[in-house]
């Protein structure tokens, strides 16, 4: 029986060519596109998932006087950590961590640089199970000057050489002599914690450091007893903070717990969050994951549509088998193993065109995708079940319809399929699906162009940023003037943190006609050049001067912190702030505005501008220089820069990005979405044209006489075309207007995570719904001006 029901299929399959490759290549390309979403989702769903105890970061809400709005940092204070372990016997344990990008040395001769190292508690390797190969968990990090390398740091720095008990040298902030302690496996590919070696924190602390409460440099790492109740110890934190920060200070702050699982898919809204590895928005993932779907039941809804449309063809066969004792439920396990058959041939082919995309997908995408179907039997069998599945739900409408027939019926040659209600519901359904994502692309695409396009209010083109550590930097001054001496760059400036991050909070104190008042601002040091090279305009005042009379002493705020200060003070005016006495919070005297600059997005659009300072404080050194190349000879500047660095800073290595690639890098995960959303939307429309092409051949097939008699009887070849392909216009015309509101509903909400966002106009969506006539028309065409020039002799030879 089972031999006889594989042989009709076959049969079947190659009898209708046409139509079996339709289902074939729009099933493939559509489980093609679902296995390899489900590879990517997969990849983010195993983050941190290595990690087996009940581990949560302490993260803050800082809400200081002046700020925009409350900011959530994933920064907590030094002291945290093991005072919290001590006040609370749900805390087991914690560990505090810091991140430096650095290089170290081994020998005289030879050098190594390392991309991130951590500072960390001796705790490490008790709260997070990464593999430790060799040396004590519990020691490793206990002693000063003690260092774990990674299994690819090791095998760099020392080759074959066990390193245990050697020593390096380290060259950044400080010259240290570090004793290699242990060995771990490389850090997984999807761990938020991404780094190269790890450093005793007992090297660079000192007990003092227990009463630094207020200053934010660390991301502390708690182990919950199993069973605590999270929301219940979160309340406790207000009680603590008061109990340990001094006077009213601990107002501004909150606690909250984020379990580690988390934190890569869930820390968008989360600022200063340095040490998290291709942090990602969890909710495309799902949003991923949908669209994958939709492209799936398309692809499914072509199958039924098709199947149902060729009833007629199969209404003998189904009459004889009935006739002849044939059971429904029989007829209909053929049908649905027919379905079933089908998605299995669609299976291979999407396993080729799986293997073929998955490389560019993992580079395109920055991930570590592999697509291993015989090693990973879980992945097999999800596949294997899926396509059963798929192979049932398209299958189970086309087997009741087919098997509902009555034989009678067939043989007497009066039956009727019906005017098929039930397809144009399934025809509209995929182009509904199409049309909203071709509208959700447009209005992906174009907040992008966007952010990417819009003036921040700074130049950004042409800029060379070079890390400066304790050591290059007291070399600033002589490589800026050997910089500017060249003809290649016309401007250099140094600077505390780079343009395009959050910048540090600090407490600041104002006075104008009154008492000094204390509020909070964004605050970043740089040199008397940063507002020249970065072409910040300033609307009232001056900028700052390389005299001594300006150094430490004078400040330039942004608009926004003007505004700030006429809250305050409203009897003053941006013109009369200039002078005003204004400094850092804790300073001995206060120094004075001198300048008020327009408001510039410092940080990504994502975010609106914070009210900030700029300080010109050159004793307190720069993290980084900042170098305006003259024209575009980019290749031939790095180069230049490249050795005027090695002959000024010899025992330095040198390292250089682009703050334009820095931005570009910012907008990464938006790229990421608008470009694979588009891709989906595309396979959406291709698919969903595949069965229009599909049921128009068949209408053409079914009404072949009708076309002929109307020839015959005068009927132009335009009014032949217009005539078969009104219907189906008419079903996507539906389509647009039922797929436009939810469009625009789903648009406005995924919009609203933007601080700076477009406007969402009625453009896109016509041009979304004239794209999807016109690609249908175009689909339709082919078979409706095939059919109209056929010769009527072939139609009416039989009459």
């Amino acid at each position: 029986m089972l031999k006889n029901y594989l042989k009709i299929a076959f049969r079947n399959i190659w009898k209708n060519k046409v139509f079996s490759a339709i289902n074939i290549v729009g099933l493939a390309v559509s489980m093609a596109a679902c296995i390899v979403i489900m590879l990517f989702v997969s990849y983010e769903k195993g983050f941190d998932k290595i990690h087996t105890k009940n581990v949560y970061r302490l993260d803050e809400v800082q809400n200081y006087e002046g700020m925009v709005a409350p900011q959530k940092v994933a920064l907590s204070m030094f002291p945290m950590g093991p005072t919290l372990k001590q006040d609370y016997p749900e805390v087991l344990n914690f560990v505090r961590i810091n991140a430096w990008n650095d290089m170290m040395v081994v020998k005289e001769d030879k050098k190594v640089e390392l991309s991130t190292i951590l500072w960390a508690d001796q705790s490490f390797f008790n709260i997070f199970d990464f593999e430790l190969s060799e040396g004590d968990k519990a020691n490793v990090l206990k002693e000063p000057n003690s260092v774990v390398l990674s299994r690819e740091s090791a095998t760099r720095i020392f080759g074959q050489q066990n390193p245990v008990g050697k020593t390096i040298m380290h060259y950044g902030t400080d010259t240290l002599a570090l004793k290699v302690t242990g060995i771990m496996e490389n850090v997984p590919a999807n761990s938020h914690l991404k780094f190269d070696a790890l450093f005793s924190f007992s090297t660079i602390t000192r007990p003092d450091y227990m009463n630094n409460w207020g200053g934010n440099w660390v991301v502390t790492y708690l182990e919950l007893a199993k069973g605590t109740n999270v929301a219940a110890l979160e309340k406790k934190f207000p009680s603590f903070l008061k109990k340990h920060m001094k006077g009213d200070g601990w107002k501004y702050y909150e606690l909250f717990l984020q379990p580690i699982k988390d934190i890569h898919a869930r820390s968008t809204d989360i600022t200063h969050d340095y040490i998290n590895y291709q942090k990602f928005d969890q909710k495309y993932t799902y949003i991923f994951s949908i669209i994958a779907i939709i492209v799936l039941v398309i692809a499914c809804v072509n199958f039924m549509n098709l199947s149902t449309a060729r009833s007629a063809g199969r209404a003998k066969e189904v009459g004889i088998r009935k006739s002849i004792g044939a059971q429904r439920f029989q007829l209909s396990a053929q049908f649905i193993g027919e379905s079933i058959l089908l998605c299995f041939i669609s299976l291979i082919l999407a396993l080729v065109l799986v293997q073929l995309l998955i490389s560019p997908v993992a580079d395109f995408s920055q991930r570590k995708l592999e697509f291993s179907l015989f090693s990973n039997p879980l992945l097999f069998l999800v596949i294997l079940a899926g396509t059963v599945l798929i192979g049932i739900f398209s299958g189970l409408y086309p087997a009741a319809f087919l098997s509902s027939f009555e034989p009678i019926k067939v043989l007497k040659g009066t039956l009727r399929t019906g005017k098929g209600t039930f397809r144009n519901v399934l025809v509209i359904t995929q182009f509904t699906s199409a049309v909203f994502l071709i509208i959700a692309t447009g209005f992906a695409v174009r907040q992008l162009r966007f952010m990417i396009d819009k003036n921040p209010g700074f130049d950004k083109e042409q800029v060379v940023i070079i890390p400066l550590n304790s050591k290059s930097d007291k070399k600033y001054d002589a490589l800026k003037q050997e910089l500017l001496a060249t003809q290649q760059f016309t401007a250099v400036t140094g600077s505390q943190q780079r343009l395009g991050n959050n910048f540090h909070q600090t407490g600041i104190l104002f006075q104008g006609t009154g008492p000094v008042k204390s509020i909070a601002s964004s605050q970043v040091v740089v040199d008397a050049d940063y507002l020249t090279l970065y072409k910040i305009k300033l609307v009232a005042g001056r900028n700052f001067t390389n005299s001594v009379a300006d150094n430490a002493k004078t400040y330039i705020i942004n608009q926004s912190l003007a505004k700030k200060l006429l809250e305050e003070e409203p009897t003053l005016t941006m013109q009369t702030l200039i002078g005003k006495r204004f400094g850092f919070a804790g300073m001995d005297s206060l120094s004075t505005i001198i300048g008020i600059s327009e408001d510039f997005n410092f940080n990504s659009l994502h975010h609106k501008v914070e009210t900030l300072c700029l300080f010109n404080q050159k004793d307190w050194g720069y993290s980084e220089m900042s170098v305006k190349i003259k024209g575009a000879q980019t290749k031939e500047s790095v180069a230049l820069i490249k050795s005027i660095w090695e002959k000024t800073v010899p025992d330095q290595p040198f390292s250089y990005s682009f703050l334009d690639e820095h931005f570009a890098d910012l907008y990464r995960a938006d790229s990421q979405v608008s470009e694979i959303v588009g891709i989906l939307a595309g396979l959406a429309i291709f698919i969903s044209c595949l069965g229009l092409f599909g049921l128009a051949s068949y209408s053409a097939e079914r009404r072949f006489k009708e076309i002929g008699v109307r020839k015959v009887m005068g009927a132009s070849i335009a009014g032949i075309v217009a005539l078969l392909s009104r219907d189906f216009i008419r079903l996507v015309v539906i389509s647009i207007l039922i797929a436009s509101p939810i469009a625009w509903w789903a648009v406005s909400t995924w919009l609203r995570d933007f601080a700076y966002r477009i406007d969402i106009e009625w453009g896109i969506f016509l041009t979304a719904g004239l794209l999807a006539i016109a690609v249908a028309l175009l689909t339709i065409s082919f078979q409706s001006i095939k059919a109209a020039l056929m010769n009527p002799v072939k139609s009416l030879r039989s009459e």
